[in-house]
């Protein structure tokens, strides 16, 4: 195809459909999370009843996506996809329900289940759009706007939440979300057959363990996935102590470190533009050398004597991080079957839904035993580790592509990404689900 950046995919209008539901679905998300973590606050006052929120809507549906994906991969999308956001739609209905009848058990269990229905509604899309843009280039592009459609979906939903439940209430709010799912589904519903690639023949079990046989024998695949989710790791370890970081280590102001966050974000659109000039560089150097850069400048951070300095690097960050994350999910795409797309981009959505809760802990850990600056630098040492793992996957790029089983070359376009960070400077390339 001649390379046309990001407009083939948009002549297509079944992708257009799918690029608007994928916002909607981003705003829905955040909606639900900004007025369930209201909820809870006002309900319970514990900081314990939000860390089980949080497990409820992360770790859990990390375990049981992959599982539901397997299930549900074998009818046509456009009846499994609707199915799956009329039921998030009754999920938000019922928590709507129990704002009145507040309980935190079913809040729970009520947020694990859409959590789960989040992550493999996603994990569909993606293997869907991977089927119609067989085209080399257009998969890129889609790529890139199925992201940029995240980024604006993730910047829109906490001001909307924001607003609704600031002048509706939290009720008004959750019954907002559940209907933005129905709007989904019946977009979905009407948009006409949606492509999918046949799964193999036999039941849940056999294809479980079919998924798991592929990702072991497939050693570039299997390099990819666990180098991301260590990576989860290493990224989100300094979330929770950066604003102590740029006040206690730093000693800036609320200014600053509003300064020092809109510096990443910077960083992160000049990554973008990186990305989309790197047209022939190979997807595995994008992802190892944008992975390095990373643990680079939490390197910079650690030793960072003053605001400035700490702004700098970072912008470095930021540079690496507008790279990293689509580099990933090109290469897993790419190194992967057509029958094996919805299993496998299951398994790297629920690595972006549990690893970052694990970071978390750790940084917080070492913040509280030593300093901030130590959990950076301590993360930013795991993640110069991380490179060396993914070292081997420039061997299997030689040439200017990653080659796997079945899988697509991703090198042939100019997309632009631009992915959102919420909540602060680093996770570089995480994607919040509820």
């Amino acid at each position: 195809m001649r390379d046309q950046g990001l407009k083939a995919p948009l002549r297509k209008p079944l992708f257009r459909r799918l690029l608007a539901t994928y916002s909607i679905n981003e705003m829905g998300d955040w909606m639900g999370i900004v007025a369930l973590s209201v909820l809870v606050y006002e309900e319970t006052h514990s900081p314990y009843a939000t860390a089980a929120l949080f497990f409820g809507t992360r770790f859990l549906p990390a375990i049981f996506a992959p599982l539901l994906v397997t299930r549900v991969e074998k009818p046509p999308p456009r009846l499994v996809l609707p199915i799956i956001y009329c039921l998030e739609t009754a999920a938000f209905g019922a928590l709507a329900l129990l704002v009145s009848n507040f309980s935190l058990a079913a809040v729970i269990v009520v947020a694990t289940i859409d959590g789960a229905l989040a992550l493999a509604g996603r994990a569909l899309t993606r293997a869907s759009v991977v089927t119609m843009l067989s085209d080399p280039g257009e998969l890129r592009a889609g790529n890139a706007l199925l992201n940029v459609a995240f980024t604006a979906g993730a910047a829109v939903g906490p001001a909307l939440a924001g607003l609704v439940v600031a002048a509706l209430g939290l009720q008004a709010a959750l019954f907002a979300n559940a209907a933005s799912f129905y709007l989904v589904a019946w977009i979905l519903v009407t948009a006409g057959p949606i492509p999918h690639a046949e799964a193999e023949e036999g039941g849940t079990r056999e294809r479980v363990r079919a998924g798991i046989a592929y990702v072991r024998r497939n050693m570039p695949l299997r390099r990819i996935l666990l180098a991301q989710a260590l990576a989860f790791v290493f990224f989100s370890a300094v979330s929770p102590i950066e604003v102590i970081y740029a006040k206690e280590s730093l000693g800036t102001t609320d200014t600053g470190y509003g300064v020092m966050l809109a510096a990443w974000g910077v960083g992160m659109l000049c990554g973008s533009l990186v990305f989309a000039g790197a047209k022939k560089v190979p997807l595995a150097a994008l992802f190892v050398l944008s992975t390095l850069v990373i643990g680079a400048s939490y390197l910079g951070l650690a030793i960072a004597p003053n605001l400035a300095v700490a702004c700098v690097a970072s912008v470095i960050g930021g540079t690496g991080n507008g790279v990293q994350w689509v580099s990933a999910i090109s290469s897993v795409q790419e190194l992967t079957e057509s029958g094996m797309q919805a299993r496998v981009m299951a398994v790297l959505e629920s690595i972006g839904a549990a690893m970052p809760g694990l970071g978390f802990a750790i940084g917080g850990l070492i913040a509280a035993i030593a300093t901030p600056r130590a959990t950076f630098l301590v993360a930013g040492l795991g993640v110069l580790a991380i490179v060396a793992l993914a070292i081997p996957l420039l061997r299997g790029g030689r040439g200017g592509r990653l080659t796997g089983s079945g899988g697509f070359p991703l090198d042939e376009s100019d997309a632009v990404v631009l992915e959102l960070l919420p909540g602060g400077m680093p996770i570089p390339n995480s994607e919040v689900e509820l």
